[in-house]
């Protein structure tokens, strides 16, 4: 038997008691037992408090779980389907030859992907722990958890702001006509052709840019990141409207998140589905989509392709942040988390394929009605979300219904990520200090700290020159940091804890595992063993030679070096981390360096023990029956010889 610690029970040897007086005396169950049996109970002996009495166990706060599967499929589907599916996959797909794309796409999705997902929710759902408690596998790599913790909290910083000004611009297209498009009153010179934007370049701006850079940004005003200059209070409102939306969705852990994910996390598919049917009613709508989809072979030997289907997979996928494993650590412990796997990341996939017609039938008729070709009016990131799709929009008929969907559609998007990531950090945390799970108020105080920390962070963002720190905090927070996480987490529970012991886990977890699920274990052991940590190697090495070769710029502004520094050292500071709670670890054991890092790599006894989320073990554990009432216990002679022999031995 263990304790909750998972360290081996101790007790103390009956002879400890001693006393002369005494030897003939038994105590059991604090009744005091003669040599004839007889039990006075008139006079009870007060039981002293020595120490082989009992110690009181320590109250266990029991950990949540799912209402059901449906919540945590739904729930990583919308942690994983994210705005990079809308705005990022369409892009990089026409950039990288069309359909030719996904070619590597799939192939990355399969030999990385998918292994590192089914990785990271074995993990969490096998140790029913956050990111940084479960690794007590192997305490040497607990610095993953930490670096992991330190990724969530930058994506959080940033992402918010993107929901806020999805709500600038939800609030603004309840305007008819809406304030960007050419019908309205302000706009009606820009349109014309009289207006020059910018007077330093010629180029004329369109509405769309006007109101993007000017109305919502307010970027005209700022000289770059040295120039933050005020706060744009329109936007630090809605910020903060954000933010209350998130702490009271996450108020009660995921009894309400996972509630919320089925509206957040089913949305989107309808909005999709209609944008999908809508475009496909447009002129031009298929020169868009023959734009999208129209194969480059030339382009597969290019190296730059295979490493933007990497990138996105991983990005994607949402690993290496903490949120797959934290969400997966509330799993009950005998879920088919291979199943499991299969369904998020093909659903994920399949996704960011089907926007991709979504976007470009629209943006097509944009380009047809324009008479330009596609790719003049086909963008990426914000640029694509808050300038190109509004402005196609604004030419349909019922712009004002279509732009309130799809701002409804990215804020559905965007939350359920940062559902994601905040279940990451408040879970890592939680599992730290139990105290706070247990007590409703304080853990409604944290997450409420949690979120006000973010808020007041975040109104650096939000400035005039917010964009200009926005883009440096989206460059490099999920960038060779991230990689470098996510290569130790794989080489870790690869060769530290065991590959084969990893596997034996999930078969463990998985009670009535299928004929398939053993053999598609066999594929997954050789990708964590050499595939996957291969084509990580491949990405860090690009990111690396890009970040050499490459300035980072947003628009015509080009960061000073130091921008870059800085950016490079918050990467730096999430990798950083496997490294000095590695030296901590070591630190903490006795030996030669060779026994400490020995001892360091060693699973903790406490690791196995995983009754709470098991019904199996939760019925295994039966608790030693106490019996309360009085008894009488008759001794012979051979007992109280043999109890004087021990004695006497002893003494």
């Amino acid at each position: 038997m263990q304790d909750t610690t998972g360290k081996a029970a101790s007790g103390n040897p009956a002879g400890d008691s001693g006393a002369t007086a005494e030897q003939n005396k038994v105590h059991m169950n604090g009744n005091t037992v003669t040599q004839n049996g007889f039990n006075p109970p008139s006079t009870p002996t007060p039981q002293p408090q020595s120490e082989c009495q009992l110690p009181t166990p320590t109250p266990i706060v029991q950990r949540e779980q799912w209402g059901g599967k449906y919540e945590f499929l739904l729930s990583c589907i919308g942690y994983c389907v994210g705005l990079g599916n809308v705005w990022r996959f369409p892009y990089l797909c026409y950039r990288n030859g069309g359909g030719v794309f996904l070619i590597p796409y799939f192939i990355m999705l399969i030999v990385t992907g998918v292994p590192l997902f089914l990785m990271e929710l074995s993990l969490g759902q096998y140790g029913a722990a956050g990111p940084i408690t479960v690794w007590k596998c192997c305490p040497l790599l607990k610095g993953i958890g930490i670096g992991m913790l330190c990724v969530s909290t930058l994506v959080c910083l940033y992402y918010n702001v993107i929901i806020a000004w999805t709500f600038y611009y939800l609030g603004s297209s309840f305007q008819s006509p809406l304030p960007w498009s050419c019908e309205a009153l302000a706009n009606a010179a820009i349109c014309s052709g009289n207006i020059t934007a910018n007077n330093s370049t010629g180029k004329v701006f369109t509405p769309t840019e006007i109101f993007w850079n000017t109305q919502v940004l307010g970027v005209v005003d700022s000289e770059g990141l040295h120039d933050p200059g005020p706060v744009r209070w329109p936007l630090a409102l809605c910020l903060l409207a954000a933010w209350i939306i998130i702490f009271l969705c996450m108020l009660k852990g995921i009894r309400s998140s996972g509630k919320v994910v089925y509206v957040t996390a089913t949305f989107p598919y309808f909005v999709l589905i209609v944008l999908i049917i809508r475009g496909a009613t447009l002129e031009g709508s298929l020169q868009g989509v023959a734009f999208y989809l129209t194969p480059d072979w030339s382009r597969l030997a290019n190296a730059q392709v295979w490493n933007d289907a990497a990138s996105q997979i991983f990005y994607s996928l949402g690993i290496g942040v903490g949120g797959l494993l934290s969400m997966a650590s509330y799993n009950k412990f005998d879920n088919n988390v291979i199943r499991d796997t299969i369904v998020i990341t093909t659903g994920n996939c399949c996704t960011s394929f089907f926007a991709g017609f979504a976007i470009f039938s629209v943006l097509g008729h944009m380009a047809y009605r324009k008479g330009v070709p596609v790719g003049e009016v086909a963008d990426t990131g914000p640029g694509l979300a808050f300038v190109a799709y509004p402005e196609a929009l604004a030419l349909l008929p019922g712009s004002v219904f279509w732009s309130i969907m799809f701002f409804l559609m990215l804020f559905m998007l965007g939350v359920d990520t940062l559902f994601g990531n905040m279940e990451g950090i408040t879970t890592a945390v939680l599992d730290e200090f139990p105290h706070l799970r247990g007590n409703p108020l304080q853990k409604s105080l944290f997450l409420g700290a949690l979120c006000f920390f973010f808020y007041l962070m975040g109104l650096l963002l939000v400035t005039n020159g917010g964009i200009y720190w926005f883009t440096l905090i989206d460059s490099f927070s999920t960038s060779f940091g991230l990689i470098i996480i996510t290569l130790f987490m794989c080489i870790g529970i690869s060769f530290f804890y065991g590959v084969n012991q990893f596997c034996q886990d999930i078969l463990d977890m998985i009670r009535h595992c299928p004929p398939w699920c053993g053999k598609v274990l066999i594929y997954f052991k050789a990708c964590w063993v050499f595939c996957t940590p291969f084509l990580l190697l491949f990405i860090l090495t690009y990111i690396f030679i890009e970040m050499y070769r490459t300035s980072l710029h947003y628009g015509d502004y080009v960061y000073p070096l130091w921008g870059k520094a800085l950016g490079v050292c918050m990467g730096a500071t999430c990798c950083l981390q496997i490294l000095i709670w590695a030296i901590v670890a070591i630190t903490k054991e006795t030996g030669t360096l060779k026994e400490r890092f020995q001892k360091s790599i060693r699973p903790l006894n406490s690791w196995r023990q995983n009754t709470l989320n098991s019904t199996v073990r939760a019925e295994e554990h039966v608790e030693p029956e106490q019996v309360d009432a009085p008894y009488t216990v008759t001794l012979t002679d051979m007992d109280i010889t043999a109890m004087t022999w021990d004695m006497g031995s002893q003494a």
